[in-house]
Parts: C-alpha cells; structure tokens; sequence
C-alpha cells in the first residue's frame, strides 16, 4: 500500500467527531435562520459566513486538542479544575438549554414530514423510538458510521441550491463584499447566523466523542483535519441554503418564517425535485439534532458527576448515561405531541441560557487549554490566543445582540400574549 493509501486509510479511522458535531449544527433552528435569511435578504448576508467559519474552526480545534492529550470530556477538566459547585451549575443550565434544544429538532422532524402528509403523530413516536434504539443498543462505531452516512444528506442543499439558478456574479458580490444594513431585521439575522453556528453543547460532544473514540496526540494532526474539514463543510452547506431561498424566493418576493415553509415554496420555483431534497434534508437534520443534543447532555452531565458514560456501555454498565439520554429523547417528544405545549416560550428559553452559558464555555475552554499541567506543549501559541479572545470577545457581544434584539422582545410577546 503507498504511502498516499495508509494517510487516506489512518484519516478514514480517525474521521467522525469533528465532521459529526460540526454538521449536526446545522440543525432544525440552523436550518430555519439561514433560510429566512436567503428568502428575506437575497445574497447580502452570505459574507457573514466568513468569520463564522473562522470563529467556528478556533473554538473546535482547541476543544480537539484538549480531548486527545488529556483523553477526557470537556465536563471533567472543568470539574477536577474549577470545583463540584462551578460544574454544577453549568450542567444544570446546559440541561435546560439543550432540552429546549431537542424540542427543536422534533418540532423540525414533525414540520419536515408534514410536507408530505404525514402526521406528526405517527411520525415523531417513530423517530424517538429509531434514534433512542440506535443509541441504546449499539456500540459508538456503529452510531459514529451511521451518523457519518447520514450527513452525506445535507448535500442535498448543495443540489437544491444548484438547481435553484442562482445569479452568479451577485453571489460572489455578497460573499466577498461585506453588507451592512441599519434594518434590524438584518441586524437580527447577522447575529443570528453566527449565534446558530457555535453553541454550548459542540464543545462537550465534541471532546467526549474524541475521548469514547479513543483518539490520542499521536493522531492530532488527523483530528485536526477532521474538526476543520467539518467546520468548513457545515458552513458550505449553510452557504448553499442561502442561496437556495435568494435566488428563488427572494427573487419572488415570498416571505417565510420556517425552513419547511422554503421547502414547500421552492416547489414551483425550482422544481418538486428541489422541493422534496430540500424538506428531507430538514427531516434528516432534525433526526440527527435528535440524536446528538441528547447524547451531548448525557456526556456532560455524567463526566461532570464521575458516573460511568459512553454509547458503549450498557445500561447496566452505565444507568445514568442511559437514563438521561432517554429521559431528554422522550421528554422532548412528548412535548411536541401535547395540544398546547408552549413550544415557542421553550425555544425562546433554551436560546437565552445557551446564549448566557455559551461566554463561560468558551472562557473555560481557553483557561484550560492554556494550563501546561494539562497540555503539555499542545498550549495555544500568542498568535492563537489572540485570535480566540477576539473570537470570544465576538460572541459575547453577539450574544448581548442577540438577547437584547431577538430574545427579550419574543419573551416580552409570549408573556403578553398570555
């Protein structure tokens, strides 16, 4: 075998959490924000995907690099170097952030298959009980290729996007020349794109899928690669959806306020065809959401608590991991099932705490990955610390935006509409 066959063979082995966590951004919610954002604003916000990749590449490297020198989730460093009490707290907002989360994904799973006239109420029950017995009853190998097989999905954006006849002498204006607008639904989006790229819960999946996997600084490079390759990967496909809605329903003037909305208006637009890639590729990321904010929770909280963790583990072995991990699949199922389940007020909540919490990952994050008793000589060099202050610095204002603009006004509504 050539020397070129062994490097492709040992990134294949290596492959999957980086790619996994950084395309299963892409979300129901994510999903959601990039099409309104092409259907509202043609191709004036593509550029923004620019720093999103940057910032995205920063933060999931150094949560990379900790997860193969230390062999240990993001949850545990946190604990053994911050306390029991600091750990705590975080866990327990994460836990309300992500079960509002995993009540996203299923409302996207039921509002992708109603496209095609299935009704939610057969649909989600299926679905929660797919994705709970894939989890439950294999091993991390299994889950990890089936997760890998079913990203290969998203390039239906790609072809929905091609289908679509997008102007291209304006999409390359809007990615390349930055756009700014005083209307604040533009504000909102701009923030919004980038606050829907990076979250709390990618940190912790992330470094507990490299430290499951086994994954050591011998293949860091590999790792590296693998991280970098997803953020670069998630944020095309982002591109792509974009694209998709401006080039045909804001070249229509059709307005819309859902992803499954953009799919059923691409229909006469580009074609049934674009349609239907279009509404089952949101099904396949909602599934996907499905599957990993519950297993991300199940990480966190167990390596935060010392109780043993992994998809490798029997329920036996591990009753905790395996309980949480049932409890967030069928709670948030359930929700979505109940006539008046106060869905938005969830959403809405789940955005403030990942929006709060999301500063302080990150601060930890860089604390620990600049400590030489954990890292060795994998710190971050002065060139890479300024860049990730500026990035954090970034998010935490972004964050303030997003609250002040999107997130306080929509809590203020519910509570008047109630």
């Amino acid at each position: 075998m050539s020397k070129r066959w062994k490097r492709i063979a040992f990134f294949l082995s290596v492959m999957g959490p980086g790619i996994i966590t950084a395309n299963i951004d892409n979300d129901a919610a994510g999903i959601t924000t990039y099409s309104v954002a092409g259907a509202h604003f043609g191709y004036a916000l593509l550029w923004t995907l620019i720093p999103t990749t940057l910032a995205l590449v920063v933060t999931q490297e150094m949560v990379a690099r900790m997860g193969v020198v230390t062999g240990k989730g993001l949850s545990d460093l946190i604990r053994e170097n911050y306390g029991v009490k600091a750990t705590f707290y975080m866990m327990l907002g994460l836990f309300v952030a992500n079960m509002g989360t995993t009540v996203a994904e299923f409302a996207g799973l039921a509002a992708s298959m109603e496209i095609f006239g299935a009704s939610k109420y057969v649909i989600v029950p299926i679905g929660a009980a797919s994705i709970w017995l894939l989890v439950t009853k294999g091993s991390y190998i299994t889950v990890e290729r089936i997760l890998l097989a079913a990203c290969l999905l998203y390039f239906g954006y790609i072809v929905s996007g091609l289908m679509s006849g997008p102007d291209w002498s304006e999409v390359a204006r809007g990615t390349l020349i930055p756009t700014i607008k005083s209307d604040p639904e533009f504000l909102m989006l701009s923030i919004a794109i980038i606050g829907t790229t990076i979250t709390p819960w990618m940190q912790f999946y992330l470094q507990s899928s490299i430290a499951e996997k086994g994954l050591r600084k011998s293949q860091y490079k590999l790792v590296r690669l693998d991280v970098i390759t997803g953020c670069f990967l998630t944020d095309i496909i982002a591109f792509f959806i974009i694209l998709a809605c401006a080039a045909t329903l804001f070249k229509s003037g059709i307005r819309i306020n859902e992803a499954s909305e953009a799919a059923l208006a691409l229909a006469p637009l580009a074609g049934n065809y674009a349609s239907l890639i279009f509404g089952l590729a949101l099904a396949n990321a909602s599934l996907l959401g499905a599957i990993i904010v519950p297993l991300a929770t199940a990480y966190y909280i167990c390596e935060a608590m010392g109780w043993e963790r992994g998809v490798n583990k029997s329920f036996r072995e591990a009753p905790q991991f395996m309980w949480i991990y049932t409890f967030m699949i069928v709670a948030g199922s359930v929700i979505i099932l109940l006539p008046g389940a106060p869905l938005v007020m969830l959403m809405v909540t789940s955005s403030v705490v990942n929006g709060l919490l999301l500063p302080f990952v990150l601060v930890y994050a860089l604390s620990l990955v600049n400590n030489r008793k954990i890292m060795g000589d994998y710190t971050n060099s002065k060139a890479y610390n300024v860049i990730s202050w500026a990035t954090i610095i970034a998010i935490i204002i972004l964050t303030a935006g997003v609250i002040t603009t999107i997130i306080l006004p929509a809590l203020k509504g519910y509570g008047g509409g109630r």
